[in-house]
């Protein structure tokens, strides 16, 4: 961290990709929040002019509020780390990890951590009939905040996929049960939150006021939380996280601790009014404000 007294801290939000008005919403948000913590801040939309941008910003420290594809997937860790600026959250490495789906199912069953049957298949290939049996969910392998998923439930014919779903995705065995999740700060599980909604958790439930009832901390057995946070350091630590991640789970509670499966890790969780981590930190005892202070001093250029 500088010496100055006011440090100055670009965030960077926004960018091109399919989650930029979710990240907006998060950058402006950390923003605000840094500035009553003291920083001097500078928000930046990320374009094609961000290298240049922050050379001539010249920040102590880039809070990246990035979201989805070249924002969380490496590929900005590796500009940032070029121009040995310090940065929030997951290094290069675990951060296109955690973007692919598929490899980090891989890290999680090399771990010893539960998660369902999925493979990757052509587009073309489960648009001409079923690739595992129904029920399924088929979503791109490298989006995040449940863009483009489809739920083929049984009985269903094989999906339709929309034109702009990419050519190869990732095909999973539906896990019943209730959507589970545990934010991890440092080597730290901040607690565990039941996500409550009327029917599937896709976009507009995650982003929309009123989408999902988030119960924080989730009403669930103590060996269920002590498994959620157990296996959340786990994954963290797995996939080589830094900073702040969260691990999203199923769980069939019909099936016990053995219905709780991992399903993801988000390297650079949501950061807007109705985001899970910053209401699990609240109930660990920080306010928004301190939450993204610590973000700030632990940030790194070292992957």
């Amino acid at each position: 961290m500088s010496s100055r007294a006011h440090p100055k801290v670009a965030v960077i939000m926004g960018g091109p990709s399919a989650e930029r008005e979710v990240s907006l919403s998060s950058g402006k948000e950390c923003a605000a929040a840094l500035r009553t913590e003291g920083f001097d801040v500078v928000e930046v939309d990320a374009g094609p002019d961000l290298v240049s941008r922050l050379s001539e910003i010249s920040p102590d420290v880039v809070f990246n509020a990035l979201h989805g594809r070249w924002g969380e997937d490496g590929c900005v860790q590796g500009l940032l780390e070029w121009q040995g600026l310090p940065y929030t959250h997951s290094g290069v490495l675990a951060s296109a990890l955690a973007m692919d789906k598929e490899r980090t199912k891989d890290v999680y069953r090399a771990h010893g951590l539960p998660v369902v049957q999925s493979r990757l298949a052509s587009k073309a290939e489960v648009m001409a009939g079923h690739v595992m049996p129904p029920p399924y969910v088929v979503k791109p392998y490298n989006e995040g905040s449940s863009v483009g998923v489809y739920l083929v439930e049984a009985g269903a014919a094989p999906p339709q996929l929309a034109p702009e779903m990419p050519q190869t995705v990732m095909v999973e065995a539906f896990a019943p049960g209730r959507e589970l999740t545990t934010t991890v700060m440092g080597d730290r599980a901040l607690g565990v939150t039941d996500i409550i909604t009327e029917g599937w958790y896709d976009y507009d439930a995650k982003y929309k006021p009123g989408g999902s009832r988030h119960e924080c901390p989730a009403n669930v057995p103590d060996e269920i939380t002590a498994a959620c946070c157990d296996f959340a350091i786990r994954a963290h630590a797995a996939l080589g996280c830094r900073g702040v991640s969260r691990t999203d789970f199923r769980w069939d509670e019909d099936k016990g601790l053995a219905g709780l499966v991992l399903l993801e890790t988000n390297t650079q969780p949501g950061m807007t009014p109705t985001s899970l981590s910053p209401e699990q930190a609240q109930m660990a005892g920080l306010t928004f404000g301190q939450f993204c202070r610590w973000m700030v001093e632990d940030a790194s250029c070292q992957r």
